[in-house]
């Protein structure tokens, strides 16, 4: 197991101990011994695993910047605080985490414990040309958490992880209004006494916070119908360095432009989320599902297709090509896997999972064998596989392997081309960087009547001290045949930095103009996650 001198102590609410350079809790991670077994599927993986580096053996750059007296008891310049919260948890950080690599590392860390904390700490970053970084848990896979620009006088990353409270319960509307720092498992388990769930669970619920959710506009639990946060939005409340935007709680509005819209996905560049006003739903009562197995990957795309367009709406219908629904140990003889899931809070859902189930057959489905090592279902295997991913991702990273995701969404009519793209392109692009042959999985993680949403894993020996270097030639070839093939650069990871070149391409240059306009107006000074979305020079 990992060294416990390199973690971070339990957090107050009774979670367990985090790790500060990887991925999730630092009892789950993989032993140096399970690292090795690990790499051993991968060809060209290096002998040993690269220890973990104590905290106290990084070398952290000096602070620049003092806590002004009035706010010192918010700041910390501890050195647990400023590595935990210099990178996000993509590859790219958790390799440049490992070799010791604190370059990035912000100068001071503040913990507001209220909305006039957040405002006074923004009062005086503007004042001090300190650039504030917002950070909800750190669970940011695109480079949305890691200060690059570069020209401030010092970095502050905002936690905001003290604002973690259900405020306020409306159970007639079935609505919450709810602090932006507040970890999944805390926030559903401050709901349930209530009979109610927000049922939002991205596969880093229990490490990402309701306002990460927000400013990433992330995607969760479902599959189909409400597949990202923005459709469980009321009401937002954001501290800008310009004032406070408070949005009107109402269930739907054609006043104009909606200034939820403005927030939403900003990655905290326009302003602080501190709080929202969420819909709720009740507890669900009732669930079934089934996994069925496709011997020919097009049939089950069609399978899937036909369910998106059935007005059926499964909560889950996660579609693993071969390679994925192998990597997953979901499929003991070959073929794809399509996991199907239904669930309501008011009565029986068995025949509409027998309608889903039917629409599979009829596209060549049969019902997946249980797999033997599974211990159970092939849905319970794909769903212990899909919370264990990352932990195995940081034991490869560990063996210098190259492994890694990227998602997207495009039409169904593209989806077809670009499958086979992304697997000769990027296939093409690990060839040329690590001289090895990759392996590259797809599965659906959500699914709409008009596209799916591909979700792309890439697995290849890497070279030690290049990894990273490697990653982003690879990263680039995926980003220039996702533009070349219709598809977005990002369907639920937000931009960050890593994202910027694919999405300044994507977006039209009118609305570029206004988000620039927008930014010069809610931060004046330029200190709001410099370089995410826009460059401070463009501003």
């Amino acid at each position: 197991m990992a060294d416990r001198t390199s973690s971070l102590p339990p957090r107050p609410d009774g979670s367990p101990a985090r790790s500060w350079w990887g991925w999730g809790a630092l009892d789950q991670a993989l032993s140096d011994a399970e690292c090795a077994s690990l790499a051993a599927l991968v060809p060209g993986a290096a002998g040993t695993p690269l220890p973990v580096p104590s905290i106290a053996s990084l070398d952290l750059p000096p602070v620049r910047v003092g806590a002004p007296a009035p706010l010192a008891h918010l700041l910390s310049s501890a050195p647990a605080d400023r590595a935990s919260h210099t990178y996000g948890k993509a590859f790219r950080d958790v390799v440049r985490a490992l070799y010791g690599d604190m370059a990035a590392a912000p100068d001071l860390v503040g913990h507001p414990r209220d909305e006039r904390d957040v405002a006074d700490l923004l009062d005086w970053a503007a004042g001090a040309d300190v650039a504030v970084v917002p950070y909800g848990a750190g669970s940011s896979v695109v480079g949305g958490v890691e200060y690059r620009a570069g020209a401030h006088s010092g970095v502050l990353s905002l936690d905001l992880s003290g604002l973690d409270r259900v405020l306020e319960t409306d159970r007639v509307s079935r609505a919450a209004r709810i602090q932006a720092g507040a970890l999944g498992p805390g926030l559903e388990s401050q709901l349930r006494p209530h009979g109610l769930t927000l049922r939002h669970f991205p596969q880093s619920f229990a490490f990402s916070t309701l306002g990460g959710w927000l400013a990433t506009r992330a995607g969760g639990h479902y599959a189909t119908l409400h597949t990202h946060i923005d459709d469980l939005v009321e009401s937002l409340r954001v501290v800008t360095p310009s004032g406070v935007s408070q949005s009107l709680r109402v269930p739907g509005s054609g006043a104009g432009p909606s200034p939820d819209r403005l927030f939403l996905g900003s990655e905290g560049t326009l302003g602080i989320i501190t709080e929202a006003w969420m819909r709720l739903q009740d507890r669900p009562a009732h669930r079934a599902s089934a996994s069925m197995v496709f011997e020919r990957f097009p049939d089950a795309v069609e399978a899937v297709r036909t369910i998106a367009q059935s007005g059926l709406h499964p909560a889950n219908c996660r579609l693993l090509d071969p390679g994925e629904a192998a990597l997953s140990g979901v499929a003991a003889g070959g073929g794809s896997v399509l996991v199907l899931g239904v669930e309501s809070a008011h009565g029986p859902v068995e025949s509409r999972l027998a309608e889903l189930v039917a629409l599979a057959r009829d596209h060549g489905g049969s019902p997946a064998e249980e797999p033997p090592a599974a211990g159970g279902s092939a849905v319970g295997a794909w769903r212990s596989a899909f919370l264990r991913m990352p932990y195995l991702r940081d034991g490869l990273a560990r063996m210098g392997v190259i492994s890694e995701t990227f998602e997207t969404a495009c039409t169904w009519d593209r989806f077809p081309e670009l499958y086979e793209a992304v697997h000769r392109d990027v296939g093409a692009a690990v060839q040329k960087v690590t001289g090895a042959s990759a392996l590259v999985n797809c599965r659906f993680t959500h699914v709409y009547p008009d596209g799916p949403a591909p979700y792309f894993t890439v697995i290849a020996p890497g070279r030690r001290g290049s990894e990273v270097a490697m990653w982003d030639e690879i990263k680039a070839a995926a980003m220039e045949t996702l533009g070349e093939h219709g598809a977005t650069v990002t369907h639920h990871h937000a931009v960050g930095r890593d994202h910027r070149p694919g999405y300044d391409r994507q977006r039209p240059e009118p609305f570029a103009l206004a988000l620039r306009a927008a930014k010069r107006a809610l931060d004046p000074a330029g200190i709001l996650n410099p370089g995410v979305l826009f460059d401070a020079a463009t501003t």
